[in-house]
């Protein structure tokens, strides 16, 4: 019998887990030995403060980053195939959601493997239901270009398309880059169009706010090295 792939979603900040993911998580991590994840030490804890008594010294982990051969990917699957479970962790929220496991996903759908994900946090989706905006058509569309030249163009075309389809327009940046990319923002869209910035969800300095670009010109708020999603709607 093939063994299962978990998708296992972890926290999106420094919370103890159990207060954010279900009980349900903690049972699965006990049952399994073999994991692919984003990062070695950081799994580790994870795996650890879900489930103190389990034995770091039991598990096999595979790592999946850019550094990775996608040759080797496959072979990460092979204790599926001798009929034991694999667990699936990002570094924050859900596996495969902008998330390199992804590939791991389509492998094991290729090789007949039973897929089972597990609730858990999505920053997209959480940003998604608390910013007011189109929630019945929105695209997420990874991060923008980091040329200004090449940014302003992007950012032109989504608001575009946010108006011709009605279609809330989802993106993130590199903490660093926040406040640069919201003074972006607020140049070159239209003053009316909403903004939404949602950063630290679910943690204790959780702040999510939706205004338009010309509201946003008079926040002196700073958004450093605060993870968060930006999501713009044009009406």
């Amino acid at each position: 019998m093939t063994g299962k792939l978990y998708l296992i979603p972890t926290g999106l900040g420094d919370n103890a887990p159990l207060e954010i993911l279900p009980i349900s998580i903690k049972k699965v991590i006990e049952s399994i030995d073999t994991y692919i994840v984003e990062n070695e030490k950081a799994a580790r804890k994870f795996i650890k403060s879900v489930s103190s008594s389990k034995s770091q010294g039991s598990l096999n982990l595979f790592s999946l980053n850019k550094f990775t051969d996608p040759l080797e990917i496959p072979s990460f699957l092979e204790e599926c195939l001798a009929g034991n479970s694999v667990g699936l962790l990002s570094d924050a929220g859900c596996p495969g959601v902008a998330d390199p496991g992804a590939e791991v996903v389509k492998i094991a759908h290729e090789q007949h493997i039973k897929v089972i994900p597990l609730v858990g946090p999505s920053s997209i989706l959480l940003a998604m239901m608390s910013s007011g905006m189109n929630g019945q058509n929105f695209a997420f569309n990874g991060y923008l270009p980091i040329d200004k030249g090449e940014r302003k163009s992007k950012i032109k075309q989504l608001e575009k398309r946010s108006f011709e389809e009605s279609q809330s327009q989802l993106f993130i940046e590199t903490p660093y880059r926040n406040n640069s990319i919201l003074e972006d923002l607020c140049t070159h869209l239209h003053a009316e169009t909403r903004i939404c910035v949602a950063c630290d969800l679910t943690l204790a300095s959780e702040y999510i706010k939706t205004q338009t670009a010309k509201d946003w010109k008079h926040s002196k708020l700073d958004f450093h090295k605060r993870p968060a999603i930006f999501i713009i709607q044009k009406d």
